[in-house]
């Protein structure tokens, strides 16, 4: 018997440290303390166990599953992911350095309705604790059918190149780690709306790694992060096991959805499935 989505996400999370259905508990209010201080400090909030182990090895094996109808895209990109302007600025500047990346990603459509991946997604609670956490007022989850849940999918050779995100926050959940690298590497807090540092962004892209923070990559933890002023890459993966990521989109306005040439190049397509599968498999 496949359970309501709302008890199937809740089935996933480990309660006792994360009371995200208990949001008046002193309990909750704590977690949301301890996110909100580490945002201001450093740009990023990490919920290690946010999944219990069980629901680890459920979401793994359902990730596995639909990894398998993940689109590949790869090429170069610079850090502010636009093209430069040769004109503005030199050949060294580093809105003019491009960098590798390779990733494959499982759109939103194709996550089955039975999914835990999804039913994560769309649970109330969760959104009532990011609500909590990011403090920005009511959010909303994404309104397209490609992008609004997202399962990244990375195996050996790919990496994201060191970037600057044009969101506000992400949130991610961690599923499977790779063998060898696939770790979150950021630079906290590298430039400000008042200020780019060009000179300590082309340090890092330099290799300079005196202010890089390694977050190794934990199944189970739920990551909340700012990145648009934060630098930050995937660093490159070794071996035969693939890294999986779910990436859970929220804006802070309703009916946001992606361009048609996003779509394409990220998802290989423009028009989505009338309808999600209805379960696994696929």
């Amino acid at each position: 018997m496949v359970l309501p989505m709302a008890a199937a996400a809740l089935a996933l999370v480990d309660r006792a440290r994360y009371p995200i259905d208990e949001p008046s508990s002193e309990a909750f209010a704590a977690v949301v303390a301890e996110a909100r201080r580490s945002l201001a400090e450093v740009g990023y909030a990490e919920l290690p166990g946010f999944i219990t182990q069980e629901g680890v090895t459920a979401l793994s094996s359902e990730a596995e599953e639909l990894a398998g109808r993940a689109f590949a895209s790869g090429g170069v990109g610079t850090a502010y992911l636009e093209l430069p302007d040769e004109v503005a600025f030199d050949e060294a500047h580093p809105r003019r350095h491009w960098m590798p990346y390779s990733v494959s990603v499982v759109s939103y459509d194709l996550h089955p309705l039975d999914s835990g991946l999804r039913a994560v997604y769309e649970s109330d609670e969760l959104l009532g604790l990011l609500e909590a956490i990011l403090e920005r007022g009511p959010l909303f989850r994404y309104a397209d059918p490609f992008g609004a849940l997202n399962l990244a999918v990375m195996g050996d050779g790919d990496e994201l190149q060191w970037h600057f995100d044009q969101t506000d926050f992400v949130v991610s959940l961690a599923v499977r780690d790779a063998d060898v690298g696939g770790d979150f590497e950021v630079a906290p807090k590298t430039r400000s709306a008042d200020e780019e540092n060009y000179e300590h962004v082309a340090s890092i892209l330099g290799g300079d790694d005196t202010d890089v923070v390694h977050v190794e990559m934990t199944p189970g933890t739920l990551l909340v992060f700012e990145g648009r002023n934060s630098l930050h890459r995937v660093s490159p993966i070794e071996g035969p096991t693939s890294r999986l990521v779910s990436l859970l989109a929220f804006d802070t306005e309703p009916d946001r959805v992606g361009s048609e040439l996003l779509r394409a190049i990220r998802y290989g397509r423009t028009e989505p499935f009338a309808t999600p599968p209805v379960t696994w498999p696929l």
